[in-house]
């Protein structure tokens, strides 16, 4: 049974619909203190699709960016990952993933304005995630290869492949969903939701990586991983739980959180507060967000009665992100095609803002990111 319900959530984590981008005029600089991008993912010319962030949380079409290179297409998850569209740390750069055309593009950031500054080959087949550490960037290859891949960052963006940096994960039908960086940049995780896998590779000073270490996955389909502030490893599992676990220096891993319900269905996608307290999780199936608290030794609390989000009937969350205060979260409404919107409460709770409408979801929209 357990196996089933994993697998109908994999394929629930995989859903989108149809609309059009309107351009309405940029909004004033000091109105914007951040930006929301999302990714069309589309097949004929994928793009990023940008919108200024108000004080309040409000949303503002900038404009749509050719990354060029190509999408995937489809129309549910079609990528089935975790970090497709990621920002740098100092929100100056954005990266993106081409699976159409096999490459990855970086932008430099203004604002909610980008200029493509450059689009390389992934170093695979298939790329669907990104991981950024400083001028570190490594690629994660869903294709039959299942690699990972990495390059140097200029100092104007340009994306510099490192020599040898190519490795292979567990096995070549592992189904890896997300790639990151612990906190000091000297350790890359991997999902792999197929084989309950989470492969560790220590970074070496020349960019390239050690021999991985796998370890298996406290939860079922490990899907997103994500590192908080403090140290500790999260991650959200399809099976509809999330575990928390700590890195130790010969690439294992404890487990703290064994596997906490979420209450939701198709948990697949997760942020953490820039403060590092609190954890999101999202579900695609039951549109709705389970809350978390992160305790100074990695443990994890279910914040009131765990779900702290609705998001409508049909909205089919996936992607997911937070502004750069720690004041709104935002998930990509793929059913739709809309952003919703909501406002952190004080107790961690969310409250809905409403949603942003618009987005081209028949293009297999996939991959947001916020600060």
């Amino acid at each position: 049974m357990v196996m089933k319900h994993v697998k109908l959530s994999l394929v629930v984590c995989l859903l989108t619909a149809v609309a059009v981008f309107a351009l309405p005029p940029r909004a004033a600089a000091d109105e914007s203190p951040g930006a929301v991008f999302v990714m069309t993912n589309a097949a004929s010319g994928n793009q990023v699709l940008s919108f200024a962030r108000l004080r309040d949380g409000s949303l503002i079409p900038e404009s749509a960016f050719a990354t060029g290179g190509n999408g995937s297409g489809g129309t549910i998850d079609p990528l089935q990952s975790q970090g497709s569209l990621i920002l740098s740390s100092h929100h100056r750069l954005l990266f993106a993933v081409n699976a159409g055309s096999n490459s990855v593009s970086s932008f430099r950031v203004d604002g909610a304005h980008l200029t493509l500054v450059d689009t390389t080959p992934s170093g695979g087949p298939f790329p669907k995630a990104i991981a950024v550490a400083g001028n570190l960037v490594y690629v994660l290859n869903g294709g039959a290869a299942n690699n990972v891949s990495g390059f140097w960052v200029a100092g104007d963006g340009r994306l510099i492949p490192i020599p040898h940096s190519t490795r292979n994960l567990s096995a070549a039908a592992s189904s890896p969903t997300s790639l990151t960086f612990s906190p000091n940049g000297r350790f890359l995780v991997v999902t792999e939701n197929a084989t309950n896998k989470i492969d560790v590779f220590g970074v070496q000073l020349n960019g390239e990586l050690s021999d991985a270490v796998v370890n298996a996955s406290a939860g079922a389909a490990p899907f997103a991983a994500l590192f908080a502030p403090n140290g500790t490893l999260i991650v959200a599992n399809a099976s509809d739980s999330i575990s928390s676990y700590i890195l130790q220096y010969n690439q294992t891993l404890v487990t703290v959180s064994n596997a906490l319900p979420t209450l939701g269905q198709a948990t697949c996608w997760e942020v953490i507060a820039p403060d590092g307290n609190i954890v999101y999780a999202v579900s695609a199936a039951s549109s709705n967000i389970s809350g978390y608290t992160i305790a100074r030794d990695g443990s994890l609390a279910a914040i009131d009665s765990t779900i702290v989000g609705i998001s409508p009937s049909g909205s089919t969350d996936l992607d997911t992100g937070i502004s750069a205060d720690g004041r709104y979260v935002y998930t990509l409404y793929a059913g739709t095609g809309a952003i919703g919107r909501f406002i952190v409460a004080r107790d961690g709770t969310l409250i809905s803002l409403g949603q942003q409408d618009g987005l081209p979801a028949s293009a297999g929209l996939n991959g947001l990111a916020a600060y």
